[in-house]
């Protein structure tokens, strides 16, 4: 009787064993599946990428999101800060800038959604047309590969130089030079403040429009509104799919964002969705 007792006791006991752990599991699979982020933090570039941000804000609300925003003024830390998991996005950069960064830095991020273009312009003041540039003249481009490229082909349409073909050139790719313009390679957020000290500066809109510069006035040159260069939504590939992103792209690509930034910017900055 002791031992049919005993294994009685046993079988209960590891039916009950068993039974919870079955219970934890299921419960565990199903937080996991209907588990999301309710606090969003992305960074972003100051204008115009986190006003647009700022209109963003209680569009997630609504959906139960906080969303967080983190300034950055540079193009690489918001890229290291969401590939070490310090922030969840960011929003400060095109395609190609986040294709070559990913290949040079073994990184593992994807965009998501289209959202503005930023035309780039070049400024200046000392003259009032490029046509006025005098031998030997100074002129400022960003110092990162696809921005640097970005400005060398634009100088090259307006017709200052010409320059090889290829996706990715610099200085030492001009080919032809008739003024013997002088490229000086800086920083991308130092551009504005050289405007003193060169003869002119090819400048992303987003630098320019912080620098109260406006792109469609202030500038002698600007890029075509077809350019391929849209900023983008940018997240861990491994978070592509999840609700927040979801959440995040639907809210920035909203007819409400769309409308922010066609009366905001005035076409400065154009809608890329």
């Amino acid at each position: 009787m002791k031992k049919i007792l005993s294994i009685i006791l046993s079988v209960l006991l590891f039916s009950v064993v068993f039974t919870g752990c079955g219970n934890t599991s299921k419960q565990d699979v199903s937080s996991n599946n209907k588990s999301d982020k309710k606090v969003i933090k992305i960074g972003a570039s100051p204008v115009p990428h986190k006003e647009i941000l700022e209109k963003v804000k209680p569009i997630l609300a609504k959906e139960g999101y906080d969303l967080q925003i983190k300034e950055f003024t540079d193009y690489v830390a918001p890229n290291t800060a969401l590939d070490s998991g310090e922030i969840d996005a960011n929003f400060f950069q095109h395609i190609p800038y986040l294709e070559k960064f990913n290949k040079e830095k073994h990184t593992d991020l994807a965009y998501t959604v289209r959202v503005h273009l930023e035309p780039m312009g070049v400024y200046s003041k000392k003259v009032k047309s490029l046509n006025d540039l005098k031998d030997g003249a100074v002129i400022a481009v960003p110092n990162d590969p696809t921005n640097e490229s970005r400005a060398l082909k634009l100088l090259q349409k307006t017709g200052v130089i010409k320059v090889k073909n290829g996706e990715l050139i610099s200085k030492t790719d001009i080919t032809e030079n008739k003024k013997n313009i002088k490229i000086k390679e800086l920083d991308a957020p130092q551009l504005p403040r050289t405007l003193g000290d060169v003869d002119a500066a090819v400048i992303n809109s987003n630098f320019a429009l912080d620098a109260k510069l406006n792109p469609t006035k202030d500038a002698i040159a600007i890029e075509s509104k077809d350019s391929p260069y849209a900023n983008v939504i940018v997240v861990r590939t491994k978070d592509k799919d999840k609700d927040f992103v979801k959440a995040l792209d639907k809210a920035i690509t909203s007819p409400e964002i769309k409308k922010f930034i066609e009366e905001k910017y005035k076409g400065s900055i154009i809608p890329a969705f």
